[in-house]
């Protein structure tokens, strides 16, 4: 589905991707781990087309993102909730669902997967008439992942869906994600909680100051000393 090859990123003089490669077959859960810093949100951005490379290959089903506006790769398939949950806060949940179809003409479809991301998130349906604003912080992370999912995309990127959530929404809102999971989605999910993002995870990339250290399936990952150090306190 995602191919990713020799991806270098600057900022100005910082060089925050240092040549990364890694791949998300379809029907599949990758995990890229990492501390703050270490370059995560910078590949969602780079995949998105909100930073442009300066050297490397981004393809998704065999199709270059490269030099593509965001609004065009959201079209060939790729939606993300964004770290900071991002929603708008004077509309309500409905209307903020709504714009994360903007892109989408199919009216059926369109019906059909807000009720799907109600089933998802019942909060969601309960407050559809709510401002984003007043929502909970949880609340709002449900909401931004719903409204990603209402661009019907074929790959799904989640930047630090646990951020700032208590231990309890954090299950919450990961077990909605294996539903996903078991729904066959293909999902990208960057996380520095390890520990919630291996359990779901068919295989992961730990990423280091703009270099990906280690990678494998997750249960290999949950096993070696550098990821039971590093991020599982072990």
């Amino acid at each position: 589905m995602l191919e990713i090859q020799g991806l270098h990123v600057y900022y100005g003089g910082i060089h925050a991707l240092q040549g990364i490669s890694l791949s998300v077959p379809e029907g599949k859960v990758v995990t890229l781990l990492g501390a703050n810093g270490a370059g995560k949100t910078t590949t969602l951005r780079a995949i998105t087309g909100l930073v442009r490379p300066r050297e490397g290959r981004i393809a998704m089903n065999g199709v270059s993102l490269l030099g593509k506006r965001p609004y065009e790769i959201v079209r060939l398939g790729a939606a993300m909730a964004p770290e900071g949950r991002r929603i708008f806060p004077d509309l309500t949940v409905l209307e903020n669902l709504l714009l994360g179809a903007y892109a989408r003409t199919d009216r059926a479809g369109i019906s059909r997967d807000l009720q799907f991301v109600f089933s998802l998130f019942p909060r969601l349906k309960e407050r559809q008439s709510q401002r984003g604003g007043t929502l909970s912080g949880g609340e709002q992370q449900m909401l931004a992942v719903a409204r990603a999912l209402m661009a019907g995309p074929k790959l799904l990127l989640l930047d630090e869906p646990s951020l700032g959530l208590a231990p309890v929404l954090i299950t919450e809102v990961y077990r909605a994600f294996q539903k996903l999971r078991e729904e066959g989605r293909t999902i990208l999910l960057v996380e520095q909680n390890a520990r919630a993002a291996l359990s779901l995870a068919d295989y992961g990339y730990v990423l280091e100051t703009g270099r990906i250290v280690a990678e494998g399936p997750s249960g290999e990952l949950r096993e070696s000393d550098l990821v039971r150090k590093a991020y599982l306190g072990l």
